[in-house]
């Protein structure tokens, strides 16, 4: 069996895999490799992301891979997981952007839209011609999204839409954003989806300056200044937080799998200059400390494979549960986290030049440790499951 391109199939995991999986994975991950580490850099430097892009990662079904009809892949869910682990190995902003195309953005058409809706916006938006945001998190309200001021009211065959949105991935460069807001009261009851698309009078944009993490990675702030919103673009689907928090478990499980490709770029950049530095007449991977180091990162990444396997496997079956994507979210952002902290400590000085991915990725699962649900809200989530008994109502 072919050695996966990261090489750190410890485990033979490449074995519990389809051939067609197997296949999405390397092709992604040559894509990884030939297109977007070449500039990555750059764009990391420059605080900007190669949007010119999106129309490739269409054409190997990155967008929407696992939603069927309408344009879209109709991938299995493990296919799905593979192929975000070799984005987020490219940079976690890239995995953002595919994640919050797809599920954020198209998942809510496709779950919660009717068919006029996604005839028009789902074949456009999984090939990246249209690029898609989605509008949930306030400046004022993040963890505690049924807090939020945004409001639309009806108005004949519209409804008027006022607030502001912030942390929005895609935001200044989406053709259209799914936006969340109250609709006749302040309770979380009465939070609806709308499709608001771009040109939309008294609808901007502002790009969100002066970022550490996710550079290669547009973050904007949405402005709602009575926006008239066609009632034609409501997702008449869903009502409550029942909408925006089903798509945020369609992306979590995305983010689990993607992490485990942040730390894989760490472990192989780690792995790879132990055995170049010389130091004391030898290279430092000949040192029982750097072995450790190295012995850790490994067993950490082969736990988070397995993890992320067997909740693809349960999704694929419609057996998984919330609690499981919280868990594997939890467990796996903090694995990168904690492996990227690790491989700059293996490369000294060097670890906070951009000559290596380290620092880079580090940075970026500072923001990925926090966004989806931050780890103490995921947490609560698994005490609430093992206990019975919710700590955070």
């Amino acid at each position: 069996m072919a050695e996966p391109f990261h090489g750190t199939d410890l485990y033979n995991i490449d074995g519990l895999l389809s051939d067609d999986e197997r296949l999405v994975r390397d092709n992604v991950a040559r894509w990884v490799d030939d297109r977007f580490l070449p500039v990555i850099r750059d764009h990391h430097r420059n605080g900007t992301f190669p949007t010119e892009m999106s129309k490739e990662l269409g054409e190997m079904g990155l967008l929407g891979t696992s939603l069927k009809g309408y344009g879209c892949p109709g991938l299995s869910a493990v296919t799905y997981g593979l192929a975000m682990e070799e984005l987020e190995r490219g940079d976690s902003g890239l995995r953002s952007f595919c994640s919050v195309q797809g599920s954020l953005a198209m998942y809510p058409i496709w779950a919660y839209g009717n068919e006029r809706q996604k005839e028009r916006f789902l074949p456009k938006m999984a090939s990246g011609e249209l690029i898609g945001c989605f509008g949930l998190t306030e400046p004022d309200y993040g963890s505690d999204p049924g807090g939020m001021i945004t409001k639309a009211v009806k108005d004949g065959d519209h409804y008027v839409l006022s607030g502001e949105k912030l942390w929005i991935t895609n935001g200044s460069v989406s053709d259209l954003a799914i936006v969340w807001a109250k609709v006749g009261g302040n309770e979380a009851a009465n939070i609806r989806g709308f499709i608001v698309e771009k040109g939309s009078k008294g609808f901007s944009t502002y790009d969100v300056e002066g970022k550490f993490s996710l550079r290669a990675s547009v973050t904007s702030g949405l402005v709602f200044d009575e926006v008239r919103v066609p009632a034609a673009n409501l997702l008449e689907g869903v009502s409550g937080l029942k909408g925006p928090l089903g798509c945020l478990n369609q992306a979590r499980y995305g983010i689990a799998w993607g992490a485990v490709g942040a730390g894989i770029a760490c472990y192989k950049a780690a792995l790879d200059y132990s055995k170049e530095r010389i130091q004391f007449g030898k290279p430092i991977a000949s040192f029982q400390l750097v072995q450790d180091k190295l012995a850790e990162m490994i067993s950490r990444i082969v736990q988070a494979q397995l993890l992320v396997l067997q909740l693809g496997r349960l999704k694929d079956a419609g057996k998984h549960k919330p609690v499981q994507v919280s868990l594997a979210k939890r467990n796996n952002v903090r694995m990168a986290l904690e492996i990227a902290r690790t491989a700059r400590e293996v490369l000294g000085a060097n670890g906070i030049a951009d000559e290596y991915p380290v620092f880079r990725h580090m940075t970026n699962l500072e923001s990925v440790y926090t966004y989806e649900g931050t780890h103490d809200i995921h947490t609560l989530i698994i005490g609430r499951e093992v206990t019975g008994i919710a700590a955070f109502e």
